[in-house]
């Protein structure tokens, strides 16, 4: 179609792309920062958990030498030397007993006397005279290693020695890899399950606004009414159900239009090729009487008129349909403006053999709020419908009444009500008969606007326009305005 942009391919893979790269980036920043985390915590936990044992032995046997050790350096190395000879863990721990030079005298595994560990936890403990721990690596082996110094302080405040526990972190280590390569292959496991998931979670999405958007190709195309097969029971099912149903009411429109332009073109041609025919009759026949020269020009301007209110009425409907349709809103005597329609139009239907009746209210009406040149038009159209359907009964009746509170709402509304004997309306047309472009089964001539057009009008007045049908034949329309003040 000239002027309209062509359209795009919808783009699966780069959907799915974005999709999984979002969803995955998100998953995988948030599985490495729980996997280190999860690391540290482990590693921490270990380590911890090493040093802390250290501690108590260490705390424990620097009690045992401070209180039950002899003061003299020679059976503090004798001492010494027994408790390394006995030392149970020295498969798993090395225990060295530091001078306060920080040199080795004696330990478990034998390491030279008069070495130095160099580590700084010995020299914290000689400063503080306090315990004090390392972790790290041996300088000397370069092997991580826990460490924990316990100075083995007498009474009088001298520091005889150190008693030193060591152990190994080797094991802890390996320990704490197979713990991370654990948690690895768990975290694998989460993200490929993710990734499964997210590939079949796209993929329902993808594939259902692939068709979607196939199908608004369509429609955009001129394909109206066709469908989609919905197999979803999810937000996409009511997305999917959405739009066949605008593809069902686009169908429809469109339908309606055609229906439309089709019937009103043909109540346009109907009384131009009257009025054509009886102008050229009238202006170029000499040989006609009087009378039906009477006859011509009363058809001409009874089609004259039936142009007029069509095209009117057309016009309301174009300024209802782009919301620029307004009421003026006035005080109002309903009463008045309801014998004058009368008036205007028993003298047109008269001569069709059609009796207009209309019963003033027993009691004076109140005035009301309304636009009266609107509100006539209604009354207007709702007797020409009345003499146009329900003609045959040659009759209608015309009356007006207050409603007090009408049907409990606390509101009071004066009503307006039609009735003629006619066929009345087909039960299943009841509840469209107000619908634009509805003309039903009905074979009287009208552009089908009519009574939207009056539905409007009510509506803008805050009121209620009611077709029924009436008890013992043809129909009854009511119509119902509020009393309320006027609007500020």
């Amino acid at each position: 179609m000239p002027g309209r942009e062509p359209v795009r391919p919808f783009r699966v893979r780069g959907l799915r792309r974005r999709w999984m790269l979002s969803s995955m980036a998100v998953m995988l920043l948030l599985t490495l920062f729980a996997l280190i985390t999860y690391t540290a915590v482990v590693g921490s936990y270990y380590y911890s958990s090493v040093r802390t044992g250290l501690e108590t032995k260490a705390s424990s046997s620097s009690a045992f030498f401070s209180n039950y050790v002899t003061r003299t350096y020679a059976e503090y190395y004798q001492s010494a030397y027994r408790y390394t000879a006995l030392f149970d863990e020295r498969d798993k721990l090395d225990l060295q007993f530091i001078s306060p030079s920080g040199r080795i005298e004696v330990s478990t595994y034998g390491l030279t006397a008069g070495t130095m560990p160099g580590t700084e936890d010995i020299s914290a403990a000689l400063e503080t005279k306090e315990m004090r721990s390392f972790l790290g690596r041996d300088p000397a082996t370069g092997e991580r290693i826990v460490a924990v110094s316990s100075p083995l302080v007498y009474g009088d405040g001298r520091i005889m020695g150190i008693i030193r526990y060591v152990s190994s972190l080797k094991l802890v280590d390996r320990l704490v890899v197979r713990n991370a390569l654990i948690a690895v292959a768990i975290t694998a496991g989460l993200l490929l399950a993710v990734f499964l998931t997210n590939t079949v979670f796209i993929r329902n999405i993808v594939t259902p606004i692939g068709e979607v958007t196939a199908m608004t190709r369509r429609i955009a195309d001129g394909g109206y009414g066709s469908q989609i097969e919905n197999n979803y029971r999810d937000e996409m099912g009511e997305m999917v159900s959405a739009i066949n149903d605008l593809s069902i009411q686009i169908s429809h429109s469109e339908k309606v239009k055609t229906e439309f332009i089709s019937s009103v073109s043909h109540e346009l041609r109907t009384p131009l090729t009257a009025i054509t025919g009886w102008t050229e009759t009238l202006s170029y026949d000499e040989s006609l009487d009087e009378e039906t020269r009477k006859k011509g020009l009363a058809i001409v301007l009874e089609e004259a008129r039936r142009l007029t209110n069509m095209v009117e009425e057309l016009l309301v409907f174009t300024r209802i349909e782009d919301g620029r349709f307004t009421v003026r809103i006035e005080k109002l005597d309903i009463e008045a403006e309801l014998e004058e329609a009368c008036f205007t139009c028993r003298e047109l239907i008269k001569q069709e053999g059609i009796k207009l009746e209309y019963t003033p209210p027993e009691e004076p009406m109140p005035i009301i709020p309304g636009d009266p040149e609107r509100l006539k038009q209604v009354i207007l159209n709702i007797l020409d419908n009345a003499a146009k359907h329900g003609g045959s009964g040659k009759r209608i009746v015309v009356d007006l009444d207050l409603e007090e509170d009408y049907q409990a709402s606390g509101k009071d509304f004066v009503r307006i009500r039609v009735r003629d004997f006619g066929p009345g309306i087909p039960p299943d047309e009841l509840g469209s008969v107000k619908l634009k472009f509805y003309r039903g089964s009905s074979k009287a001539r009208g552009s089908g606007i009519g009574l939207a057009v009056c539905d409007e009008i009510v509506r803008l007045h805050n009121g209620i326009l009611d077709i029924d049908n009436a008890p013992g034949g043809g129909c009854v329309v009511s119509v119902l305005l509020p009393t309320g003040p006027l609007p500020q």
